[in-house]
């Protein structure tokens, strides 16, 4: 049995070894920017290095932590076999780990000359190119052998440090003759043990709030940088997740011929063509104004419930409900988002396509050419500049790489501009709106499209220093649940994202009152004072349309839809009569009735589940509305058009 004296020793070394792996790590990753500083921004400043680094360190934590847990098992099952040969299987375990980090820094520096990006998902598609050709582009344009040359001198020299270092001595357990301070050392040692072992999983942080991982880590402008800040360890779980989310896409099976069907019956008449935009093709009726500006708010966790009369009480969501009782306001409250994520929800607005398990920021078919359906593309054939603004890190769900292949012009995230508090999935939002703000031109139409992020978990806004009214919010709840602070939280930051949308529209419409702003939640179900909601409550977001031109009459009294609606909304709102335009939704101006996502549909009176004929009353007027039968044939024929026009482009010929 190991006593405490050797366990004591024995991680000493362990130590040892995740400091020296944690620092070879942070060498290459200098070595990384220096070798190609010159894929680095002209912008760039040495505060925006600086960051990149100690960012860099953060994350490492993890890559050296996960090197190092291994050791320590490894290590340790080695000693109860042969106690004189752990310290030498230590240093061979350490001398791998560097012979892979060393090979992994010269393979990934070509890498990001070809893909200018870090390790991704493409990695797995090695072995279904021309192996061969591959293997001989390897030798003579990146020099393969020179730099696996390059890779075994590295992993010599840092493994001949790495046993001096090992080498070193350790410190001796302090011994007492009182076994009561015995005891009190050993518990100490394993308290410090549990909270070192946190702050590695974190990335440097005790918390969550703080955590950094591949997903939140661009938090500089500079491209290069923020590739730097990701390891190679990380670059390879990366791709690797990627990876997973592309395999686990699944397919329609669907053939050119019920296309055919599906295609005329969203398109309301019959057509004959191969070509699928043919039925998507629509005819703008008109509109009577054409704002200079046009906001697309997309609210982190925005859910409809708490506009609905009997969470008044709450007065978490005053700000749009002020909004919603204006005269050129209108607003539907049967509205779903197209998934159960951001990124869903996201990828709803931008493309117009309904949910269908294609991860399609990660698909290179979204990369070739905006889709015809999307809508930074449509919005600039009407004048505007289109514009993403997003609270969150560009890195994220390749956010910025997308919405600049789909159409948009500039893209903006939160390393973009000045912001001073926020949690690890981006900046407080009303330092996004101030940035919005500061860069409107008002002799340039623009459509923004603003992502929002801080009513989202860890919840990390200071509430007390921005006004946040405990008292009128407790008011408003159940009494079993007045002593919920978590809750009094999550409801606080509602009201935050509530409280800097309303005034940036405010701000907007003193400064530009011929803009138009359309609102709307990401997703719901994250947040909900009842314990098992209906579906209604828990799934629904907002749809609120507001500015020129919009009457309580905008929208028929029976609307209802969801984020492949918007597009064909929005082109309705301002179009000139006559504007061609494509969509796989329908406009709730021309009367659309029917949303419907991953998992659910919804009607001005019913909500139910997609997959089986269970539905839910919204009014409490039992009417059937549409028939089971029905709605499942909407529902295919929205799925399968928009998972065709994804994987097969516009041609519904195929094979012929």
């Amino acid at each position: 049995m190991l006593s405490w004296e050797k366990i004591y020793e024995q991680l000493q070394q362990d130590l040892k070894l995740f400091l020296f792996i944690l620092s070879v790590i942070c060498l290459f990753r200098i070595g990384f920017i220096i070798d190609l500083h010159a894929y680095m921004s002209d912008m760039t400043t040495v505060s925006d290095i600086m960051a990149a680094l100690y960012y860099g360190l953060r994350i490492s934590l993890k890559s050296a932590g996960f090197l190092g847990g291994i050791s320590v098992i490894l290590c340790a099952a080695t000693y109860f076999v042969s106690k004189n040969k752990v310290q030498h299987f230590r240093f061979l375990l350490g001398s791998s780990y560097i012979g892979l980090l060393s090979a992994l820094f010269y393979a990934r520096i070509p890498y990001y000359e070809q893909f200018h990006m870090g390790f991704n998902q493409l990695l797995f598609n090695t072995f279904q190119d021309d192996t061969s050709a591959l293997f001989y582009t390897l030798i003579q344009q990146y020099q393969l052998p020179f730099r696996l040359l390059l890779a075994v001198l590295t992993t010599a020299i840092f493994s001949r440090l790495l046993k001096k270092w090992l080498d070193t001595g350790t410190l001796r357990m302090p011994r007492f003759s009182s076994w009561h301070y015995t005891v009190a050392i050993r518990i100490a040692f394993l308290i410090v043990l549990y909270f070192i072992a946190v702050f590695i999983r974190f990335g440097g942080s005790m918390t969550y709030a703080q955590n950094i991982d591949w997903e939140n880590s661009g938090i500089t402008k500079d491209q290069l940088l923020n590739e730097a800040i990701l390891d190679d360890v990380q670059a390879l779980y990366r791709a690797y997740e990627l990876h997973e989310r592309l395999i686990s896409s699944t397919g329609i099976d669907i053939d050119s011929a019920q296309m055919h069907v599906y295609g005329s019956s969203l398109a309301g008449h019959s057509i004959e063509s191969n070509n699928l935009d043919d039925y998507l093709k629509k005819t703008a009726q008109g509109s009577a104004v054409k704002p200079q500006h046009i906001f697309l708010i997309i609210g982190e966790s925005y859910a409809n419930w708490p506009l609905l009369p009997e969470y008044g009480s709450l007065n978490i969501a005053n700000g749009v409900k002020n909004i919603i009782r204006q005269d050129n306001a209108a607003y539907v409250p049967t509205f779903l988002p197209n998934g159960m994520s951001t990124i869903s929800g996201v990828l709803g607005v931008i493309t117009g396509f309904t949910d269908v398990n294609l991860y399609l920021n990660y698909l290179p078919e979204a990369y070739k050419e905006p889709f015809s359906t999307a809508v930074a593309p449509q919005m600039k054939r009407l004048g505007y500049q289109p514009r993403f603004w997003y609270a969150g890190p560009s890195s994220w769900e390749k956010i910025k790489d997308f919405t600049l292949a789909q159409g948009f012009e500039d893209f903006h995230g939160s390393g973009d501009f000045e912001n001073g508090a926020g949690n690890v999935w981006g900046c407080d939002d009303k330092y996004l709106f101030n940035a919005v703000l500061s860069q409107i031109n008002q002799d340039k139409p623009s459509f923004n499209v603003i992502l929002t992020v801080s009513n989202h978990a860890p919840f990390t806004v200071d509430l007390e220093k921005e006004g946040f009214d405990r008292d009128s919010v407790i008011a408003g709840l159940p009494e079993h649940r007045k002593n919920d602070e978590e809750l009094i939280k999550q409801l606080g930051h509602f009201w935050y994202a509530d409280k800097v949308m309303t005034q940036f529209i405010a701000k907007v419409r003193q400064q530009y009152p011929d803009s138009l702003f359309m609102i709307m939640g990401d997703h719901a179900d994250r947040l909900n004072i009842e314990a098992n909601p209906g579906l209604y409550k828990r799934y629904g977001i907002p749809l609120i349309v507001y500015g020129p031109g919009i009457t309580k009459n905008v929208f028929p009294k029976n609307a209802a839809g969801s984020h492949i609606n918007v597009t064909p909304t929005l082109i309705e709102l301002v179009a000139p009569r006559g504007f061609h335009y494509y969509s796989v939704g329908e406009s709730l101006t021309k009367g659309n009735d029917f949303g419907m996502n991953y998992g659910f549909w919804i009607t001005r009176n019913n909500i139910g589940k997609a997959d089986s004929d269970v539905r839910e009353s919204i009014t409490g007027e039992h009417s059937a509305e549409l028939s089971w039968d029905q709605i499942e044939q909407v529902i295919s024929q929205l799925r399968s058009v928009s998972w065709w026009r994804i994987k097969h482009g516009t041609q519904l010929n195929m094979g012929e």
